[in-house]
């Protein structure tokens, strides 16, 4: 590939360095992205996977089985384009690579340097302030959500989807059914403030809340006639 460096500019107080960005013709709006070919697309993706599953090389998820951890951001990147019809480019580059800063010593420079600053300004606009307590960085998620830019919000519904979806099959370890129940509670939260943005994820959650609420209820009911049971033989 080519050198990604296309300008340095020095001054007296400082040197700023500019990279190419493989979607941005050099205009300040959407509409100034190029049209990459089908062999820079195949490339740019590929690239990208390789680098997330090298960054994620020795993380595993928290399921019994410890699944790798590169699992999750391949299946958000599939959920988007088998499911939300989604097929740009920077979202789903951005959905390969929105937990390399927050979860491995990947710095936003990389990744601009990588693929461009267009990517690497989704993933800033993804990745939580890990210096703050885990509270406080569920409750700015929520807050931030309706402020972040439409590809961001298309990986946080994917994301989100992927991840209670994986909750409703294979429960972490060390987890309890009432941290499961705030874990659904608090993605509930943050997707209600992107409603409007990709109908057919919104309808796929949607389900997912439903199916839990209903296992909810059923379980709840099955709790409530044992004790009653209980109560019973005890008369």
């Amino acid at each position: 590939m080519a050198d990604p460096v296309i300008s340095i500019k020095e001054s007296t107080t400082e040197k700023t360095i500019t990279y190419a960005d493989p979607f941005k013709k050099g205009g300040p709006c959407d509409d100034c992205m190029p049209r990459l070919s089908n062999n820079e697309l195949i490339s740019l993706i590929i690239k990208c996977t390789d680098f997330a599953a090298k960054k994620h090389s020795n993380q595993r998820r928290k399921d019994v089985a410890q699944t790798p951890y590169i699992n999750h951001p391949i299946g958000v990147a599939n959920i988007l384009v088998q499911e939300g019809d989604i097929y740009d480019p920077v979202v789903i580059l951005a959905a390969l690579l929105h937990d390399v800063v927050e979860d491995t010593d990947t710095s936003f420079d990389e990744i601009e340097v990588e693929f461009g600053y267009t990517v690497s300004q989704i993933i800033q606009e993804l990745t939580d302030d890990k210096t703050l307590p885990r509270e406080e960085r569920k409750r700015l998620q929520i807050e931030n959500a309706s402020k972040r830019s439409h590809r961001a919000k298309l990986v946080i519904l994917a994301d989100k989807l992927y991840n209670l979806r994986d909750l409703q099959k294979n429960i972490p370890i060390c987890w309890t059914p009432e941290k499961v129940k705030e874990y659904f509670k608090w993605a509930k939260a943050v997707i209600d403030r992107i409603r409007r943005t990709n109908s057919n994820l919104e309808t796929a959650l949607d389900r997912v809340f439903a199916k839990q609420r209903i296992e909810t209820e059923i379980d709840c009911k099955c709790l409530r006639d044992n004790l009653q049971d209980f109560s019973n033989s005890e008369n």
